[in-house]
């Protein structure tokens, strides 16, 4: 009988092509299990995430589970996993969980916070992490739109097309704050669950209300639409970053 374990692990995605296992791809789940496979002895690892992050976007607090033929002591465990990992990928915890947990379906919320670097030179440590928009914001117009934002909504209008049919697509944003720091504008974004790519999605929009592009209230007539339209821009994956998963 195999031991489960539950581990948080934050990485950099810079250079990688997400986190899921993709032929020929250098990705975060991919190292992992190519390391676990190799201080187990097993022939494969499988290792389940909350959820997808696409090429070049960061998690600081990814959440998955894996099973292990042989129990193993997580403290050491850990420490040796990340002794073989890359520097940009961390496990952060590591803990023994009940057969039953499921990094996925047990989990019942996520944030995740989208930075933006509103100047028109971004310092060199934040380049990677960032994304750079030089045109002026107005902030209070971000604020106002995001508020419409909240609450339960069918969001197929700000996700991207998987081309994998999706029976429902109606999700519930618990809060999405608008924070200011100097040049720094950060979206934090809770909810119980977020369709492919909306976040970016989310942040696109966003941005063009605060350049002035487009009112506030539109937010409203693409929520009632029920279709992805050129409105909405995904922005950039570097500002992104899976910030929290809830059980």
């Amino acid at each position: 009988m195999s031991t489960r374990y539950k581990i948080k692990v934050s990485y950099d995605g810079t250079n990688y092509s997400g986190w899921q296992v993709q032929p020929h791809h250098r990705t975060v789940q991919g190292e992992i299990e190519r390391w676990l496979a190799e201080m187990t002895g097993q022939k494969h690892v499988r290792v389940e995430s909350s959820g997808r992050t696409d090429t070049g976007v960061h998690a600081r607090a990814q959440v998955a589970h894996f099973d292990l033929k042989t129990p193993v002591n997580p403290t050491y465990f850990q420490r040796g996993l990340n002794a073989q990992l890359d520097r940009d990928i961390r496990i952060t915890t590591m803990e023994q969980v009940s057969p039953d947990f499921h990094a996925r379906f047990s989990a019942v919320g996520k944030e995740y916070r989208y930075f933006i670097y509103n100047g028109m030179v971004v310092p060199p440590t934040k380049r990677l992490y960032r994304l750079q928009e030089g045109r002026p914001l107005d902030i209070e117009r971000v604020r106002t739109a995001a508020a419409l934002l909240v609450g339960e909504h069918d969001f197929v209008p700000f996700a991207a097309n998987r081309k994998v049919p999706i029976k429902d697509t109606v999700r519930t944003i618990h809060s999405l704050h608008v924070r200011k720091h100097g040049a720094d504008i950060t979206l934090e974004v809770q909810g119980n669950g977020f369709l492919y790519k909306m976040v970016r999605g989310l942040a696109g929009f966003l941005i063009h209300v605060g350049m002035g592009r487009l009112e506030p209230e539109v937010a409203l007539e693409i929520l009632s639409s029920g279709k992805r339209t050129a409105v909405v821009q995904t922005a950039r994956p570097q500002g992104l970053f899976l910030w929290k998963v809830f059980y």
